[in-house]
């Protein structure tokens, strides 16, 4: 089965948004209604899916400018998942906990399983799909869960919720020990960064076709979504080469992507919309802060310019 049929949704182009603003973070100051609406109006002609990351605060704000200013969207929800488990070959400061704080994070995360249920019923309209988690059973993460939780969790999900459920990982991780949450989850959702991966913009699509089919190959009776892929504009030479990054190399990525899965009818999510400043340390170089096509002041980049219109005119739907 395709992945539009399985998802029951229209082919359109998808993007994953996170509209934290300079000073603002999850946990801590949240974007505000007119700035999310800001946001979306910024999108709305061009995309039609969103990815949000967790349930939290942010995707509640997100979820009432769009039923309430009647926009387009669907949205593919995230619970964000915490460590359960100790990760001693995560690369950068994190992936060890004390056990009280793993068994915090256990309580935490079956909490926001609850909540992701319970904004899959009360966004129905909204909601097509969900996600148990991102990027937690990587070598290199620092949120580790174990595979056998995390196919407990779509479980769980799969019994009180209609939506389809899926689990978004590095697409490392489904070719060699994620078998078990293949199993359970309605469709498969992979990440793929060839420029994390050293490769130049020559070798990026090609390098991000081989991930995709690599997964597809190996389960081929599950449809594949492609939840991340991207193209940093920065770096302050740590995991990535600076030279390997601009808004030039973003725009040929953007494009050359887009063009392929729109050949090829698979569902791909941008990774980013905005870049968020509150990622990574505290460089301003750092690439966490440097992937979405817009700035953050909500400036286009190369790769939208064209596009953008600031004062397009917006038609709800009545």
């Amino acid at each position: 089965m395709k992945v539009h049929q399985k998802l029951n949704i229209q082919p359109g182009r998808a993007i994953c948004y996170s509209g934290f603003r300079n000073g603002q973070q999850p946990g801590g100051i949240y974007p505000s209604y007119e700035e999310v609406k800001e946001d979306l109006l910024l999108l709305h002609n061009h995309w039609q899916y969103l990815r949000l990351f967790d349930c939290d605060q942010h995707a509640k704000t997100v979820m009432e400018v769009i039923r309430n200013e009647k926009l387009r969207f669907k949205v593919m929800q995230g619970a964000y998942i915490e460590a359960e488990m100790n990760n001693f070959n995560c690369p950068w400061h994190g992936g060890v906990y004390s056990e009280e704080q793993l068994a915090i994070n256990a309580v935490s995360n079956r909490k926001k399983i609850d909540r992701l249920i319970e904004f899959a019923h009360k966004y129905s309209d909204i909601i097509f799909a969900l996600s148990v988690g991102n990027e937690a059973c990587v070598d290199w993460t620092d949120h580790y869960v174990p595979e056998h939780k995390v196919a407990a969790y779509v479980q769980q999900v799969k019994q009180k919720a209609k939506q389809p459920v899926t689990f978004c990982e590095n697409y490392a991780p489904w070719l060699y020990k994620m078998e078990q949450v293949a199993h359970e989850v309605d469709f498969i959702s992979i990440h793929t960064y060839p420029v994390w991966e050293y490769k130049h913009i020559a070798e990026a699509l090609d390098y991000t076709k081989e991930n995709y089919h690599a997964v597809a190959q190996k389960y081929p009776h599950k449809p594949v979504v492609i939840t991340e892929a991207g193209w940093a504009t920065n770096s302050n030479g740590k995991g990535i080469n600076p030279e390997h990054v601009s808004e030039t190399y973003q725009n040929i990525y953007f494009e050359k992507l887009m063009q392929w899965v729109e050949q090829e009818h698979i569902l791909v999510f941008f990774f980013e919309a905005f870049d968020e400043l509150w990622k990574g340390s505290h460089e301003p170089m750092e690439p966490e802060k440097h992937w979405g096509l817009f700035k953050t002041d909500r400036t286009p980049k190369l790769a939208v310019q064209h596009i953008v219109q600031p004062h397009a005119v917006y038609e709800p739907v009545f």
